[in-house]
C-alpha cells in the first residue's frame, strides 16, 4: 500500500474531508489531493510525524522503505536529491519488476551497485581524510 493509499484510507476512516485535514495540518487542500494520488509526498520526517500524530498512527506505518530513502535524500540534498532518489527508485523498480532482466542480470546489477557504493565510500573517506590533514597543516603554520 502506498503512502497516498494509506493517507486516503485514514482520512476516510475518520470521516474527514480533504479540506478538514488540510486545515488541521496547515497545508493547502490541493496538497491533500496530491498526497492521495501519489503525486507528492511529505518532504521531511517531521511532516510525516505530524500526519501520523494527526491520524493517531505510528509514523512507520506511513513510511515505506522507498519513502524513507527519498525523505533522507530530500533532507540531506534538497529538492534535487529528492528527485534523483525518486528517479533511481523508479528506474530500478522498473528493471526488477518489469521482467526484462534475467535473474543472472538482476544479480549483476545488484553486484555493480554494491561495488559502486563501496568504491564511492572509500573515495569519500580518502577525500575527507585528505581535507583533515590539510586543515591540520594549515592551522600549524607549516
Amino acid at each position: 500500500m502506498t503512502f497516498g493509499e494509506k493517507f486516503k484510507a485514514l482520512r476516510e476512516e475518520k470521516g474527514l474531508t480533504q479540506k478538514n485535514v488540510a486545515r488541521e495540518l496547515g497545508i493547502n487542500s490541493r496538497m491533500i489531493t496530491r498526497y492521495e494520488n501519489d503525486i507528492s509526498h511529505p518532504r521531511t520526517r517531521d511532516a510525516y510525524r505530524r500526519i501520523a500524530d494527526y491520524f493517531g498512527v505510528d509514523v512507520n506505518y506511513l513510511l515505506t522503505e522507498d519513502d524513507s530513502f527519498v525523505v533522507r535524500a530530500s533532507e540531506q540534498y534538497g529538492a534535487r536529491g529528492m528527485k534523483q532518489a525518486q528517479e533511481l527508485i523508479d528506474g530500478m523498480s522498473g528493471l526488477f519488476a518489469g521482467g526484462t532482466l534475467s535473474e543472472q542480470d538482476k544479480d549483476a546489477v545488484m553486484k555493480a551497485l554494491q561495488d559502486i557504493y563501496w568504491e564511492s565510500k572509500a573515495r569519500n573517506a580518502q577525500k575527507y581524510a585528505a581535507r583533515g590533514n590539510r586543515t591540520e597543516k594549515d592551522s600549524s603554520g607549516i
